[in-house]
Formats: C-alpha cells, sequence, structure tokens
C-alpha cells in the first residue's frame, strides 16, 4: 500500500516538557502500512503556509489504527499543532520514507540510538525487536520518553549538562558503561550520526542511521533535502540520495555527512 493523504482526527495530546509535546492521530489507513522509522506530513490550517510539515513516527497502534507523534515546538506550523485537541481535524499524508531494517537485527545485540527529537522514532524500534537491545538517549537537558524505553529495553542516558546518566554525549555513555552491539540503529542531529558512522566503522559495526534534515515536500519531487551520496541519483543525476524518498533511513558508507 502507498501514501494516503486524509484528514484524521486527533485522538489526544500532551505536553511532555516546555517545547516538546506527544499526539496520538486516529489514521487506520496510514497505521495500518506503517512501519519503525517512516514519518507524516503534517498539514498546517494556514493557507499562506502550503508546505507541510514532516514528523516522525513514534508508536504505531495497528489494532486500534492509531499513530502518535512526538514533536519539539520550533516555528509557526509545530506551534499551530500544540494548540489542537481531541477531535480536532488534522490533515496529513503517509506513511513517508523507508524504515530501519529490523531482520538485521535477528539473533543481534543492537544498540538503539536516539539524539533530541531523534529520540521519538527508536521507541517503536524498541518494541519491535525481538532481541537484545540497549537503548542510549542523548538529552541537552530535560529527558523526556526514557521510562517508557524501559518497557522494552535497557536504557542508558546522556546529558550535555549532566544533570542525568552520562555527562557528554552518546558515544560517552556507551564508553563509560563499557556497551557492545553488533548493529546501530540511530537518529538524531547530524554531528551525532557523523560520530556514529566513524564509531561504527572503527569497530566494524554495522550501521544504520536515519537522517534529520527539514524537507519540504515530503515525496522527492522538489530536491529540497539532499544529502551526499557514494551513488548517483537517477533523478538528480549527481551524487545525491533524496532524505525523503530513499531514506530517511541509509545504511552509514552510503552517505556522506
Amino acid at each position: 500500500m502507498g501514501k494516503v493523504k486524509m484528514t484524521a482526527k486527533v485522538v489526544s495530546q500532551q505536553a511532555l516538557t516546555d517545547d516538546i509535546f506527544s499526539m496520538w492521530i486516529q489514521a487506520d489507513e496510514i497505521a495500518g502500512a506503517a512501519v519503525p522509522g517512516q514519518f507524516i506530513s503534517v498539514y498546517t490550517k494556514d493557507t499562506g503556509k502550503l508546505l507541510p510539515r514532516p514528523i516522525s513516527l513514534c508508536q504505531v497502534d495497528k489494532e486500534k489504527g492509531q499513530l502518535r507523534i512526538v514533536y519539539r515546538v520550533v516555528g509557526a506550523g509545530t506551534s499551530q499543532f500544540s494548540g489542537y485537541q481531541a477531535g480536532d481535524d488534522i490533515e496529513i499524508m503517509g506513511p513517508l520514507g523507508n524504515g530501519f531494517p529490523l531482520e538485521r537485527a535477528a539473533g543481534k545485540k543492537v544498540f538503539l540510538i536516539g539524539g533530541g527529537i531523534g529520540i521519538p522514532p527508536m521507541l517503536e524500534l524498541a518494541r519491535q525487536l525481538d532481541c537484545e537491545k540497549q537503548a542510549v538517549l542523548g538529552y541537552r537537558d530535560v529527558l523526556f520518553l526514557n521510562d517508557e524505553f524501559e518497557k522494552f529495553s535497557d536504557v542508558y542516558v546522556a546529558t550535555e549538562d549532566g544533570s542525568a546518566g552520562t555527562k557528554g554525549n552518546v558515544l560517552d555513555a556507551i564508553r563509560e558503561n563499557g556497551l557492545k552491539a553488533d548493529v546501530i540503529f540511530a537518529c538524531g542531529p547530524t554531528p551525532m550520526l557523523r560520530a556514529l558512522k566513524a564509531y561504527a566503522e572503527e569497530h566494524e559495526i554495522e550501521c544504520w542511521l536515519s537522517l534529520e534534515e527539514k524537507m519540504a515536500c515530503g515525496i522527492g519531487a522538489c530536491l529540497a533535502c539532499v544529502c551526499q551520496s557514494k551513488e548517483v541519483d537517477e533523478h538528480s543525476h549527481v551524487h545525491n540520495k533524496r532524505i525523503c524518498k530513499d531514506g530517511p533511513v541509509f545504511l552509514a558508507q552510503e552517505v556522506e555527512l
């Protein structure tokens, strides 16, 4: 089944921190097809802002036909979403992009690494993977979702200010706790992903990265969200991959960060 554009309903919404919100959406058609690592495009009600906001899927409840998104308020669009209440209409399109290759984790020890707003998409992955899992979550200061990860995985936390867990970043937490893994699945800011790619190469670990980039169309037509790749893209005929269409999940060696 391909992507669907639809008017869905907000089921519930709550603030997790001052600027991070969790929203459940009733969207049976999209929930039935979604896999961990995919995202949806959320449209604003302001006709002057035609481009939707891409937001990763935090959880998928196929039985209830519901999706959960956890997002940070960073501008007018996400600020508008944060005011939605149960029963409100919300225009969305999805599921978009590719997901994490769950089959690569079978029988292996896995790192699930999230940084900042790259943490939410790792939760559904933690729930669905049936293997030995270690979630390593990096924050600036205020924690969110870490208690939910504890239902599905061992959890290790790093904070920039040292207020919880390891003071520093996710790699500092891995080293401080002497953690090892066969496969890395990660999502977060580019500097974190770049460091993880180098770490994976050094330790010969298979590494899959979900790239956080600002997208526009979300379907691969506009080339607003490209990353350099080793292969020539058929669409642009240069060494680029479209993050929304070819990703957002890539094998680390495929992309230049």
